[in-house]
């Protein structure tokens, strides 16, 4: 059945519940974009750019911005620095590259990216994004760009999968099941205070 998120409650979801909202009907259309998105975490020079490095190696776009200003680790350097420093290694042009590095969440990872992208694009310009971040992460982050970034944008999403929290296996151990649950309860609850745009869902029925 289709449902708008706003209806759901978080609490009363079965597994294949969180599973079609986190996960279903999130493809990649393999389309071409200005720029290449990818919001930082505490892993994601493992997971998320190698697949923002194959997106670019395949010239689906010329620019990679990375998003995000945590530091997890005692080098001082955010995550967005990491990434980038990792990719320059990887052989992405220094000149292909943007950094945002103040944002503290995903909200914020769209909020400060604007200014960023439009100092290296101008807004105007921009007609589609191509989003890395984990899968269960998409859905999240995607209503956060349809809601913050300018209407005449559209969007590629391009998600990755860790080693745990993927679609067929988040449920078989208590870390994914952990973040699949908080992600889910995030999503509903920025839906209903307004936060984010609401969405209509193809969500299993209650057997």
């Amino acid at each position: 059945m289709n449902i708008p998120i706003s209806k759901l409650d978080s609490s009363k979801l079965t597994d294949q519940q969180m599973t079609d909202l986190l996960f279903r009907n999130i493809n990649d259309d393999n389309k071409s974009g200005e720029c290449i998105f990818v919001a930082g975490s505490s892993k994601a020079v493992e997971f998320r750019l190698p697949k923002a490095i194959q997106l670019y190696k395949e010239g689906r776009a010329g620019k990679i911005l990375f998003s995000g200003g945590v530091v997890w680790d005692d080098t001082g350097r955010t995550e967005a620095q990491m990434l980038a420093d990792k990719a320059m290694e990887l052989g992405v042009s220094t000149q292909d590259i943007l950094i945002e590095s103040q944002s503290l969440h995903t909200k914020e990872n769209v909020l400060a990216s604007l200014m960023v992208l439009d100092r290296a694009f101008y807004l105007h310009k921009i007609s589609r994004l191509l989003v890395v971040t984990s899968h269960y992460h998409m859905r999240r982050i995607n209503l956060t760009l349809r809601t913050y970034m300018p209407k005449w944008i559209d969007y590629s999403l391009c998600p990755v999968n860790d080693k745990s929290t993927r679609e067929e296996n988040w449920f078989l151990n208590p870390y994914g099941r952990q973040r699949v649950e908080a992600e889910s309860e995030k999503l509903i609850n920025y839906v209903k205070q307004g936060i984010i745009i609401d969405q209509d869902l193809e969500i299993s029925e209650m057997k």
